[in-house]
């Protein structure tokens, strides 16, 4: 493959994956308008988003008349039972901490997918990525200690464990190199089956349901599509950083919306978390730039 064509499908990955973590950040603005109960929430979220997969896989296999799967074997499934089980840890994470701290600590899945890479795929992450790792690492810790202070620490284990699981599911991705677009909805049935089993006593309670339904029937497809087809064309610690849109843009819609200022620490830890991923972004697309420039015959040999 050409530096010219590596680079048009690094710009098609950067576009497909921009636009998934985009649309990530309305997930917790809509959660919260729906004003529920969080099984009822979960329930009906990972039905609708589970509706959709079904429907999709209907439409290329019989309009489109292309051959997919829903799950593709081992990797698939496994890959799909770590994103159902995000789904768990991400409600609860919303219900039990602030829109901030939740958000804040996802922005780890980049570092968590550079390390899981660098385990299993053996892509082992630059320096400057090793290095962005650790001042991470402190915006983490300034976040969960005002967790420690306001008594959210159950809420932010549970933001913490959606970043590892979510890296998991990217990093499997990466590793089958197969498409993987429909493996997060489709699976999203495991979530919405335990959560039935867990509704209350007088059933689903959610005061706007209009709201939990746009979200499972639009943004969360949207969203989990483009993030799980970005491995593709991306690595997955880049398709991690996509995460930092929602990180970004979240917070500041849970502010217009619902009025919810973080805290001073929340603030610092996040800020911490946001330039040291810019600073990371900004790197890895100018050093990827500058080697699509090098001549074909100046590269070194890699094969």
């Amino acid at each position: 493959m050409t530096p010219s064509s590596d680079a048009a499908r690094h710009r098609r990955g950067l576009a497909i994956t921009g636009l998934g973590g985009l649309a990530l950040s309305f997930d917790i603005p809509l959660i919260r308008s729906a004003d529920g109960e969080v099984w009822s929430i979960l329930a009906v979220r990972s039905l609708s988003t589970f509706a959709v997969a079904i429907a999709a896989w209907l439409f290329i296999n019989r309009v489109l008349g292309r051959r997919i799967a829903l799950i593709h074997g081992k990797a698939g499934l496994i890959a799909g039972l770590f994103y159902g089980i995000n789904s768990f840890t991400f409600l609860l994470a919303v219900f039990n901490t602030s829109t901030a701290n939740v958000v804040f600590i996802l922005a780890f899945t980049s570092m968590f997918a550079a390390i899981l890479s660098w385990i299993f795929l053996k892509e082992r992450p630059s320096n400057a990525t090793l290095l962005t790792m650790a001042i991470m690492l402190l915006g983490v810790g300034v976040i969960v200690q005002d967790g420690l202070e306001s008594g959210h620490l159950f809420g932010d284990a549970m933001a913490a464990c959606s970043a590892f699981l979510l890296a998991s599911a990217i990093t499997i991705s990466r590793a089958s190199g197969r498409d993987m677009a429909l493996v997060p909805l489709a699976t999203a049935i495991f979530p919405a089956l335990a959560a039935l089993t867990l509704l209350p006593a007088s059933g689903f309670a959610i005061a706007a349901p209009g709201y939990i339904l746009f979200n499972g029937l639009v943004m969360i497809p949207v969203a989990f599509f483009c993030l799980a087809t970005g491995p593709r064309y991306l690595s997955a610690p880049e398709v991690g950083m996509f995460y930092l849109l929602e990180t970004i843009l979240a917070p500041i819609w849970v502010w217009i919306v619902f009025s919810e200022m973080p805290t001073f620490q929340t603030l610092v830890g996040g800020a911490i978390l946001i330039l040291a991923l810019l600073g990371h972004s900004l790197w890895q697309m100018r050093s990827k730039a500058a080697k699509a420039e090098i001549p074909c015959e100046e590269l070194p040999f890699t094969g």
